[in-house]
């Protein structure tokens, strides 16, 4: 019971905020209209009810002016749960479908937002493949929660509807008992009553496992998918090292683990539907023992018989609701922890970025000044101290040090995503910084959108893609400036770094940092692209990253990052040469 509070209050908390929020009006109008079908469905099951005693007493009194007058009103019956059946649904899908946009944007909202998406891959968090939760998880939760809470109501609109009825037709009952008539008062309603709780409880006791192994399976499918498609995005690479046989083993190692927790999965489903399905097929006849000794004692006709064991059915049936979905309610309450899981890790790192030590602000000057800054990992151990370095406006400075030294960290920290340290950056104000990547960052689709990402292509004219194309020497692409196409895939490392350069042109940054952004290009290419650097930005401040002598040429200092004892670096400055 405890659980199935917990779970409760995680689902108001994620639900709560749409019934709230600024689509509250459209929202509560929907739920309302739905609510409101979905209790005309259960009043006119209990005017079916009535219905059914007056219709099989006409046929036991072979009585043909009341069975035709019965079919015409069931005709009329039957059209209007139609209609309440087909717009029950219709209105239940547009919710739904309204709540999973909702829920789609906030979430986008959140892990996109300030970088929340980078910092919680930094803490190993535990919300493993975000894409699948919100993808998968918000759909399943918005249609599991409007399935469920409607199921809920109308058993519970239904138990209190029937059981009256239920409890009435009971006292009207005198059972046969050694030779005598004994009557206890609402004796169906505690024979239902006693029937769905021991049937509940044995259904909780063989089923409770099914929420640990699906939340583990929605995990393992999740996991799975992500390693398709990372070996898709980085076919060439394993191409080239033969690692189809290596990728082959990791995969079906995944793969396996998937299908050994679905084993288990399956027998846990075949324990709980041995028993609901046995459930389901006693409660048929159930109620049709129960009062049959009262039938064959002349106590009742046959229109209250099946009049009784119909309301007993929907007592038991709104009684055993719990056993009826008990699969689905377990299948539920994992999205609901995945969900809440996922809220956490997003929470934790919004919480990392609020309590860093590493304040980035503005200044009065152009410089880009670093004071008393100290980077470190996230277990807290410090890697790189800065110390006070200032950059003026327009200056130029290489800084190199050994492979996993920290320069990337630095950077990542001087852009503001790197949380853990503590110090000072300060950035002129207004001042745009943009960082290239060793590996440039290219979206799927046309290539004139890739270009100017992230802005829209649209704020560009077109005879300014196409000059910055043929300046850093993609000639070629022009053409296909509308293309569609994976282009991570279609252009080499180096002509993904020549674009990275053109979109830096594009961009205009006062600042710009490049971490080995020239890498895959030779040195004749990568002293040209410098040189168109502080040729069209004349007034940009370099900082560069890289190991080719050939760079120190191109700017006008060095800072090399050395090693100074447990384990920390820091920066040195040394002459250009």
């Amino acid at each position: 019971m405890r659980q199935l509070f917990s779970t409760f209050a995680d689902v108001r908390r994620l639900a709560t905020p749409f019934f709230k929020g600024e689509e509250r009006w459209p929202a509560r109008t929907l739920l309302a209209i739905v609510v409101a079908l979905e209790l005309s469905l259960v009043g006119l099951n209990v005017v079916y009810n009535s219905w059914n005693a007056r219709f099989y007493d006409s046929l036991q009194n072979k009585d043909w002016e009341v069975f035709k007058r019965e079919l015409l009103f069931f005709s009329v019956l039957a059209a209007f749960f139609i209609i309440a059946a087909v717009y029950k649904l219709y209105m239940q899908q547009w919710l739904r479908i309204r709540w999973r946009r909702w829920m789609n944007e906030k979430y986008l909202d959140r892990w996109l937002h300030d970088s929340a998406h980078y910092r919680m891959r930094l803490t190993g968090d535990v919300a493993d493949n975000p894409d699948q939760r919100i993808a998968e998880d918000l759909e399943q939760f918005t249609q599991r929660t409007i399935e469920l809470g409607l199921g809920l109501l109308s058993a519970v609109v239904t138990l209190v509807s029937f059981i009256v009825i239920l409890w009435s037709l009971s006292s009207s009952m005198a059972m046969p008992f050694f030779g005598g008539d004994i009557v206890i008062p609402g004796y169906l309603v505690w024979a239902a009553l006693i029937y769905s709780v021991v049937g509940t409880w044995l259904a909780h006791v063989i089923g409770r496992a099914l929420v640990f192994l699906n939340f583990n399976q929605q995990r393992l499918e999740a996991d799975y998918r992500y390693h398709l498609v990372r070996m898709r995005e980085n076919g060439e690479q394993i191409a080239l090292l033969n690692g189809e046989d290596a990728e082959n083993r990791q995969l079906g190692g995944r793969f396996g683990r998937l299908v050994g927790n679905f084993f288990n999965l399956m027998g846990a489903q075949k324990r709980l539907t041995w028993f609901t399905a046995g459930f389901a097929q006693i409660a048929i006849i159930f109620p049709f023992i129960v009062v049959s000794p009262a039938y064959f004692s002349g106590a009742v006709t046959l229109g209250v018989l099946t009049q009784t064991a119909l309301a007993f059915g929907q007592v038991q049936s709104s009684l055993s609701y719990i056993v009826n979905v008990y699969a689905v309610l377990a299948e539920w309450r994992s999205v609901v922890q995945r969900l809440t899981g996922f809220e956490k890790s997003i929470a934790d790192a919004e919480r990392i970025k609020d309590h860093t030590e590493i304040a980035v602000a503005g200044n009065g000057s152009d410089a880009l000044k670093l004071s008393g800054l100290e980077v470190r990992l996230p277990t807290g151990v410090p890697v790189v101290a800065a110390g006070n370095l200032v950059v003026e406006n327009a200056g130029h400075i290489l800084i190199t040090g050994k492979s996993g030294s920290g320069k990337s960290t630095l950077f990542r920290a001087i852009a503001g995503i790197w949380p853990f340290g503590k110090g000072r950056i300060e950035i002129g104000r207004g001042k745009k910084l943009l960082v290239l990547p060793q590996k440039p960052y290219l979206p799927f689709g046309r290539l004139d959108e890739a270009l100017a990402y992230p802005e829209a292509p649209e704020k560009h004219k077109p005879e300014e893609l196409i000059g910055v194309l043929r300046a850093v020497g993609l000639d070629k692409l022009i053409e296909r400036l509308h293309e569609e196409s994976s282009w991570p895939h279609v252009l080499s490392v180096g002509e993904q770094q020549r674009l990275s350069f053109a979109r830096a042109l594009l961009a205009s940054p006062d600042i710009l940092l490049l971490d080995e952004a020239t890498s895959a290009v030779d040195e004749t290419a990568e002293s040209s692209l410098y040189k168109l650097l502080y040729e069209r930005l004349p007034g940009v401040t370099v900082v560069s990253i890289g190991h080719r002598t050939t760079l120190k040429s191109l700017h006008g200092r060095s800072i090399r990052l050395e090693q100074s004892g447990q384990g920390l670096v820091e920066a040195r400055a040394a002459p250009a040469t």
